[in-house]
């Protein structure tokens, strides 16, 4: 069987195996962007990767364009690439889906990883800008690579089926997860615009007087004023949905963990997810200590 990643003797791991099992590292780079390639390993894919982004990403600094800031969290599950502020994830790459991953050689401050899509299967190439830290980024991914595929082994291995429930219910939480985000922000543009419409330039609030009929009657409304509920300057308050656990999904399912889930029987659709999990750890994570010249660095973050 292939090794689940290679890694030169001379570098020793970076990071204690509880920080990438029990939680996550966390680095801070510049996100040139994504690019597909057209064979999952080598250097020459990432090469001609790396030198189209940086083109890009000069044109784009010559119209005043900055480079996007982005967290990654590094762990046994994944990489996942987050908005260092909002902590909105942007993607989460699936460590059984990298297959390459590099720090270049030539250009100290770049690192870069191939991971496959699911949906479509393409090779998508990713690439980083770290001042300092590229090679232990680098580094950190493969040593996570190499936790994962022993605690994929130690939960089964070749009896991984019953042990496994991976795939698409992880796809579904990422993707609850983000549909969460995005209605809490649009939630809270409709409160400042409520509030907005309601309120002065000068900050006060104004108040209508009650409309009344040619009877000089009130206008009567079905709702009881129990259950009306005003705030301090009569405006009623927007409903807001009662907040939930954050290990629960919207549907009310728990977190799921694929390592520590017990024996179970599975859908054709499920079983293909697990098929395709055993097959990427067992292809391997190639991790390139020296990329893009054969020069040793001595340098470390």
């Amino acid at each position: 069987m292939n090794r689940a990643f290679n890694r030169r003797k001379d570098k020793p791991s970076m990071h204690t195996p509880e920080a990438l099992v029990r939680s996550h590292v966390v680095y801070n780079a510049k996100f040139l962007g994504i690019t597909e390639v057209e064979q999952p390993k080598g250097t020459d894919m990432v090469r001609v990767a790396v030198r189209k982004l940086k083109f890009q990403r000069h044109i784009k600094k010559s119209e005043g364009q900055k480079t996007p800031k982005v967290e990654l969290q590094i762990s046994i599950y994944g990489v996942k690439i987050l908005d260092p502020k909002t902590k909105e994830m942007q993607h989460n790459c699936q460590l059984h889906r990298m297959s390459f991953c590099a720090d270049d050689k030539t250009d100290k401050r770049i690192f870069t990883f191939i991971c496959t899509e699911p949906e479509t299967k393409k090779h998508l190439c990713y690439v980083f800008d770290s001042e300092k830290c590229a090679e232990e980024i680098t580094l950190a991914i493969g040593q996570a690579f190499d936790l994962a595929y022993k605690k994929f082994l130690e939960s089964g291995g070749k009896d991984v089926e019953t042990r496994k429930q991976i795939g698409n219910l992880q796809k579904r939480i990422q993707d609850l997860e983000m549909e969460n985000s995005k209605l809490k922000k649009k939630l809270k543009e409709l409160e400042d615009q409520l509030m907005d419409s309601r309120c002065s330039p000068a900050g006060s609030i104004q108040v209508r007087a009650p409309s009344t009929d040619v009877f000089d009657m009130v206008p009567f409304t079905p709702e009881s004023p129990i259950t009306r509920r005003l705030n301090c300057n009569g405006i009623s308050s927007p409903y807001l949905p009662p907040k939930k656990d954050k290990d629960i999904d919207l549907f009310g399912a728990e977190p799921f963990d694929p390592f520590i889930c017990g024996p179970a029987v599975f859908t054709p659709d499920i079983q293909s997810k697990l098929d395709e999990m055993q097959e990427g750890f067992q292809m391997g994570l190639t991790l390139e200590g020296t990329v893009f010249a054969l020069d040793q660095v001595d340098s470390r973050c």
